[in-house]
């Protein structure tokens, strides 16, 4: 016989349900034990189902905004028939639906003959007997506890519903201990990850890595399955210049044009959430229409948008959660402060670098230039004086040299005191003045060769990478090579294994090359670069056209 409320409003424990009180303490300790709020879940199905001798267990867990579920954890099915099934339910309709819009105890004789069950799916078990009680932490509805197909073919009584009450409640405060502790270890991973991009950024390496450290912790952190960083053009709108993970570089150099709607609300300091970015109006990029829930943050700090952050989920994933959302904005602003501290930090470098090749400008002109003239002069003295033809010839071959090194310390003297603002447009003039100003560092001027028409054929963004590649090749010559001779050529005649035209840069050395087990990151750089445009790289000896030394090929379409 069930418990009975007596005057007073006590509850009268029948004989049966005393002496599953044992019982019932020991499934409260088992449910009371471990943090891990899936696991949590697990063992609260499994000990209800066995306190209440039933087949099977749910705990449908209510989506944050009240409609539907965000989750479903069950008991008694197998792997193979919960594949055979299919879906998980969602709650927007039948039973289930009405339990989260009236979370009111309910205890069925049979669960098919009530008016507000929908039926099952193919290929689910039979079931017959439920019994569904709320499960709330801290006050606020959590989910609600299923149980159905009470064992020999009995049905749940009073008693089984009495004792499956007090076990939900138990059941509320483990999971709330449970949420608690899963909110202090996921702020705790994003502070982790904070932490990782502030070292990235501010560690003085590659800025392309560290944008792409940015990219990979947010994809990580907020559980999705992409994450980018976008970068204001300079055309206007929005340059792709990181994606996680790194296998995806199709989408490098993409711009995200300034009349999308995303791209305004992401430049004015707005941030944007989406359902599902394959269906949304607002979306134009193709490379976003494959996926579900997506976050985009502004990069802003300061009152001054320095980017853009975006983590995108698979198209059916659960949406982001507004802890989620919250954690991955303060993690933004932190990415944000540290591009910041990183440009500022940058700033000062480059200030110090044109100090230094000012510097250098005026030693070469005041001291090496006037030297070289003066020593100029005394051997044009020294070959007007001498009788001896062929010491004459000599001096004269010698005199010509040092003009033309003249001529070249000159060239090397205007690079030096360019800004990179003052850079030309024209592709083969960008070339020269890259060749010239790696001619300081290195000692002498690197050959150079152009076939093709290079200024026509090459459009602006494979030309603004060919550039960068260049720039990262000269510098591993200078760093690692040992070089005393380099040969640059650019031919923007030849065809690539597509069969699309294209441009090839070759940067070949008579030095030794990069080390084994040595940096490679700018190398990784080069090749990103050139499959973003849909092209290659590559690094290796024998590069040159005598078949020697080693150099680098980067290559994409025109």
């Amino acid at each position: 016989m069930a418990g009975k409320q007596d005057g007073g409003g006590s509850l009268r424990m029948s004989g049966e349900l005393a002496a599953r009180v044992p019982q019932l303490l020991d499934a409260m300790r088992s449910v009371g034990t471990g943090l891990e709020l899936h696991s949590t879940l697990d063992r609260i199905c499994e000990t209800a189902a066995e306190l209440a001798q039933a087949r099977y267990a749910a705990i449908g867990v209510v989506a944050e905004d009240g409609d539907g579920l965000s989750d479903f954890v069950f008991h008694g099915i197998d792997e193979a028939s919960a594949d055979r099934i299919g879906r998980l339910p969602d709650g927007h309709r039948g039973l289930l639906g009405a339990l989260i819009h009236h979370p009111e105890p309910v205890l069925l004789a049979d669960l098919a003959a009530d008016p507000r069950s929908c039926g099952f799916p193919p290929h689910h078990p039979p079931m017959r007997s439920f019994l569904g009680v709320p499960i709330r932490v801290q006050g606020e509805i959590f989910g609600n506890l299923y149980l159905t197909e009470k064992r020999d073919g009995a049905e749940f009584d009073d008693d089984d519903l009495s004792i499956v009450r007090v076990l939900a409640t138990e059941a509320g405060i483990a999971i709330g201990n449970a949420r608690l502790y899963g909110a202090a270890r996921q702020r705790e991973r994003w502070i982790d990850g904070s932490v990782a991009v502030t070292t990235a950024l501010l560690s003085g390496g590659d800025a392309d890595d560290a944008l792409q450290v940015v990219a990979e912790q947010a994809r990580q952190l907020s559980d999705s399955a992409a994450g980018i960083v976008l970068l204001p053009a300079e055309e206007g709108g929005l340059e792709i210049v990181a994606v996680a993970p790194e296998g995806r570089h199709g989408a490098l150099g993409v711009v995200i044009p300034p009349e999308s709607q995303i791209a305004a609300l992401l430049l004015a300091g707005e941030a944007v959430f989406l359902e599902d970015a394959a269906t949304d109006p607002r979306v134009l990029s193709a490379l976003v229409r494959g996926y579900g829930p997506s976050m985009l943050l502004p990069l802003q700090s300061e009152g001054r948008v320095l980017g853009s952050l975006v983590t995108l989920r698979e198209r059916g994933a659960r949406t982001f959660t507004e802890a989620e959302r919250t954690l991955a904005g303060q993690f933004a602003a932190q990415a944000a402060l540290a591009l910041k501290m990183a440009e500022a930090q940058r700033d000062r470098e480059r200030l110090a670098v044109f100090e230094d090749r000012d510097r250098i400008a005026r030693d070469l002109h005041d001291l090496v230039i006037q030297r070289l003239f003066a020593t100029g002069m005394m051997l044009e003295s020294a070959q007007r004086k001498s009788g001896n033809p062929a010491v004459q010839q000599g001096v004269g071959k010698a005199v010509d040299e040092l003009d033309v090194t003249i001529q070249e310390i000159r060239t090397a003297i205007f690079a030096l005191q360019q800004g990179p603002a003052e850079a030309p447009s024209g592709l083969r003039t960008r070339v020269l003045r890259e060749i010239n100003t790696a001619a300081v560092p290195l000692g002498f001027k690197p050959s150079h060769r152009f076939v093709g028409p290079v200024d026509t054929m090459v459009g602006e963004l494979t030309g603004k990478n060919l550039i960068a590649a260049l720039r990262e090749a000269l510098s591993n010559a200078f760093r690692h090579a040992e070089a005393a001779r380099i040969d640059v050529v650019v031919d923007s005649t030849v065809t690539l294994p597509d069969g699309v035209a294209g441009v090839r840069l070759t940067v070949a050395d008579d030095g030794v090359g990069i080390p084994e087990g040595g940096r490679r990151s700018g190398l990784r750089n080069l090749k990103r670069r050139a499959e973003s445009l849909g092209g290659d790289s590559w690094y290796g000896p024998g590069i040159g056209e005598d078949g020697g030394g080693t150099g680098v090929v980067w290559q994409a379409p025109h």
